[in-house]
């Protein structure tokens, strides 16, 4: 039950901002379920939230036409998000990063654009070179989880650590040669 909440969230939120025409990027654990899930289905993991990239001067039109379509927006620690209910919990909800922006000042790199992207069957995905990069970058472990997930269905693979900068190549080398 709770996977078919998260799934109708995102294509709930998806099908608002297509509606409107406000570009964004579906990124997080739903992305990488996407992608991965187009490889080898049964090597989907699923998460407990909804993660999108929006452009921060977009925000106000977003907050408008979610809210008509029943979301309530909230920001909790400096995260703006969008709610199914007043009463919903944080940890459920739709979550904002802002593209071309760091999500903290330390990262190693900013957020991706929302141009770059593959147009999924039902949403708007961030392209996979860009979403291992955001993995790369935040490299909790869930990022690393997710990264090794990509790297078991062959997504990619030793030839990748070269399309980044040194220090988030170091990243991606190291969990090649440390697959567990």
């Amino acid at each position: 039950m709770a996977i078919e909440k998260i799934w109708a969230r995102l294509l709930k939120i998806t099908s608002v901002l297509n509606e409107a025409g406000i570009p964004y990027a579906v990124i997080g654990g739903n992305a990488v379920a996407e992608w991965v899930g187009r490889v080898d289905e049964g090597a989907v993991r699923f998460t407990k939230d909804v993660d999108i990239l929006l452009r921060r001067d977009d925000m106000q039109r977003v907050i408008d036409v979610a809210q008509r379509a029943g979301f309530y927006y909230a920001e909790t620690l400096g995260v703006p998000m969008f709610m199914d209910g007043p009463d919903a919990l944080p940890s459920s909800a739709v979550h904002v990063i802002f593209a071309e922006e760091r999500v903290r000042g330390d990262d190693l790199a900013a957020a991706p654009s929302v141009d770059d992207v593959d147009q999924g069957e039902k949403f708007r995905v961030l392209s996979l070179e860009r979403l291992v990069q955001m993995k790369l970058t935040s490299y909790r472990d869930k990022d690393k989880t997710h990264l090794r997930d990509m790297l078991g269905v062959g997504l990619i693979d030793a030839s990748w650590p070269g399309r980044f900068p040194e220090a988030l190549a170091a990243r991606l080398q190291y969990l090649i040669d440390n697959p567990e």
